[in-house]
């Protein structure tokens, strides 16, 4: 059987308008074959219950004319860890990010927001390496904190520069649906006027998916919004491949443990447990997601914990450090000694209580019953077979690579 490194480095497929392919070289030729401009959007929380509950006009065209496939995401379902994985086409276990949060060194538990903690090239250093120029615009900052190494420009609305807002006005609030619109602006606008940079990644925030589900007229309104600006920038580059794919998915969530407070009440005190969700956008799920790390105060109390976790109603699994780092391709000393994963209704986090019901209106994400999205590839001239892409990992982990 052919090996993925084989793959990569003998065949691809060109994907014209009309979907024909033909055998292709990957990689740029000892004699500098221009490289296409690409442009690549992480849609933050877009599962496909989304893409089906919208009539998305752009991306149907991209799904007839060009690349489609449902795809997996990786655990844990939150956005650090997933995208870094399609930034730096690698898995956690290789780039060492586990998660929205983790317990450092020093054991505080510390956001995983620098640079620094990541131990794989981005996709704009790859580029660097070929001589594309590279740019980073994400709703976040916290993405730019993390992934902007080797960009020659980085960019979030959150803390917008002056020229940008003299060119788009004042940008919205991150807790809004407008501030993903703003951002495709700039985006378009980089298109329009910037044509020396070769590789666009661009970022979005999942707040609308956080606060409506895909059958909502406002999450409607929000997905068709970016379908359109999404056409607006394909039209602004038509020279431009488009790679789209999402961190996750996003469902209601009924139940929230702390697992601190649960394992106390059950005479097996932990050193803490970590939310591997919890970021700095609280307003978005309140730090409660699906994957939690658990820390032990003893080693000896390891299997005692693991059957209390087991026991409790809406857990799907409780695996030890080197099982989930086996089983999720995760990066082992950036994770508990014990790790809990939530069944689809289930999400764990800090609380003044042990256990709570949460409301009707409260959706997150971090289980592996939000690894369903899809993946996209638009006006490609050079893109691996469909029996490729698997994960979304695998959107980026071909480009630039010698």
């Amino acid at each position: 059987m052919q090996s993925r490194r084989d793959f990569l480095t003998t065949a691809a497929v060109t994907l014209g308008a009309g979907g024909n392919a033909q055998p292709a070289s990957v990689f740029q030729s000892s004699g500098g074959r221009s490289l296409q401009r690409t442009v690549v959007i992480m849609f933050d929380g877009f599962g496909l219950d989304y893409l089906e509950s919208s009539k998305v006009p752009t991306l149907r065209r991209w799904q007839k004319d060009g690349f489609f496939k449902p795809v997996k995401g990786i655990m844990p379902s939150v956005t650090n860890s997933n995208n870094t994985s399609i930034c730096c086409g690698a898995f956690p276990n290789v780039h060492g990010i586990t998660g929205n949060s983790y317990l450092d060194a020093s054991g505080r538990e510390e956001y995983m927001e620098s640079g620094n903690l990541l131990l794989a090239p981005t996709l704009f250093e790859h580029a660097a390496k070929r001589g594309v120029s590279s740019a980073l615009l994400s709703s976040k900052k916290k993405t730019v904190s993390l992934l902007s190494k080797g960009t020659s420009l980085a960019m979030t609305p959150e803390e917008p520069p002056a020229e940008w807002v003299e060119r788009l006005g004042p940008a919205p609030s991150i807790y809004s649906r407008e501030i993903n619109y703003w951002l495709l602006r700039a985006a378009i606008y980089l298109l329009r006027n910037r044509p020396e940079i070769g590789c666009l990644y661009v970022h979005t925030t999942d707040y609308p998916m956080h606060t409506w589900a895909p059958s909502a007229k406002e999450s409607q309104e929000h997905v068709n919004k970016i379908d359109e600006l999404l056409g607006e920038a394909a039209a602004a580059a038509p020279d431009a491949a488009f790679l789209l794919t999402a961190d996750h998915g996003m469902n209601h969530k009924s139940r929230c443990y702390d697992l601190d407070k649960v394992l106390a009440g059950m005479g097996i005190p932990i050193q803490i447990s970590i939310s591997a969700e919890r970021d700095r956008y609280m307003k978005h799920h309140r730090g409660f997601g699906g994957t939690s790390w658990v820390y032990l105060k003893k080693p000896a109390d390891r299997d005692k914990v693991m059957a209390a976790l087991s026991s409790l109603p809406g857990v799907e699994s409780v695996l030890t450090r080197d099982e989930a780092a086996s089983r999720y391709s995760l990066y082992a000393a950036r994770i508990g000694e014990v790790c809990v994963f939530g069944a689809k209704d289930t999400v764990f986090g800090e609380m003044d209580q042990p256990r709570t019901t949460l409301p009707d209106t409260y959706r997150s994400h971090g289980s592996t019953s939000e690894l369903n999205i899809p993946l996209f590839a638009y006006n490609v001239k050079r893109l691996p077979g469909e029996s490729y892409f698997a994960h979304n990992v695998d959107l980026t982990r071909w480009l630039y690579r010698a």
